[in-house]
């Protein structure tokens, strides 16, 4: 399988997208007799077996993937959906049609494909290449899903543009609602979410070394000292600068670990508020 990181690079030296998504999914792979037996499964009405490949088998990603390689780039290893499956569809062998071009300027991860081009012209030409080598393999794009001609398209979680790469995350909007965390696990688990849009958090590297340094035992405290959960509790209702002469750090006692825990909590908070307003970062690693 491609990385993903691989894909998004050099994104924004492009002005037009084209993010198509492709209709049924692995269903437009058809199984093999050998794929077919050893896919089958009984119900208490009869054993079934797949006649197209179906989600969940462990290797349905990558046949998909090479499939989709195949027909973009003018290969045909893998016989076309409709042709009588008589062989293993891993088999290797050369192409049959070495000669038929394939489609440039465009990036696939399994059935999300984006069309990019410097200009309008060049635009209209890969996609009716594309449209050409999807009609030869009997493959179908979603007209619902898919974006035609945008000069700004998410894709594979992030929002590519000639002005650069952002974040969009859908599963981390939960996380900016989230309290202080009130065991070791639970801030893994936070700072686990956003190790893959770190990047996208300005000084993230910063913030999280306070909050990679707690321990097991400092959460135990955190549990058994009052006054430090009403602190924590008092900067997430107050959202207060701790920094300044009325906010919440003038209201306890200076002491190393009280000043520890309040590093911990302002970069907590900030981590928590930096989520949804991503930095655009240019589209290279």
């Amino acid at each position: 399988m491609t990385l993903i990181n691989e894909l998004l690079e050099g994104l924004d030296k492009v002005l037009w997208y084209c993010s198509l998504d492709m209709a049924s999914g692995f269903w437009v792979v058809n199984m093999t007799d050998r794929a077919r037996a050893i896919s089958a499964f009984i119900t208490p009405f009869s054993l079934f077996e797949w006649n197209r490949m179906p989600f969940g088998l462990k290797n349905a990603p990558q046949i998909c993937q090479r499939l989709l390689d195949n027909a973009l780039y003018g290969f045909t290893r893998i016989p076309r959906p409709g042709s009588e499956c008589s062989t293993d569809l891993i088999e290797s062998g050369e192409p049959a049609c070495p000669g038929q071009p394939s489609v440039l300027g465009r990036r696939s991860y399994i059935d999300d494909i984006l069309v990019t081009a410097g200009s309008w012209d060049e635009t209209c030409e890969r996609v009716e290449a594309l449209l050409e080598s999807c009609d030869q393999w009997n493959l179908s794009i979603s007209v619902e899903k898919s974006y035609w001609g945008m000069r700004k398209v998410d894709y594979l979680g992030h929002q590519v543009s000639e002005e650069g790469l952002e974040a969009k995350p859908k599963d981390l909007s939960s996380l900016r609602d989230l309290p202080f965390p009130s065991s070791l696990r639970a801030m893994q688990v936070f700072l686990g979410s956003l190790n893959y849009y770190s990047r996208f958090l300005e000084d993230y590297a910063v913030y999280a070394s306070t909050l990679y340094e707690l321990r097991e035992v400092d959460f135990a405290e955190l549990k058994a000292r009052t006054d430090l959960r009403e602190i924590c509790n008092g900067m997430e209702d107050e959202h207060a600068d701790c920094n300044t002469s009325g906010g919440i750090a003038s209201k306890i006692d200076p002491g190393v670990k009280e000043e520890r825990w309040m590093h911990a909590f302002r970069a907590f908070w900030t981590l928590r508020e930096k989520i949804g307003t991503s930095t655009r970062i240019d589209c290279q690693w």
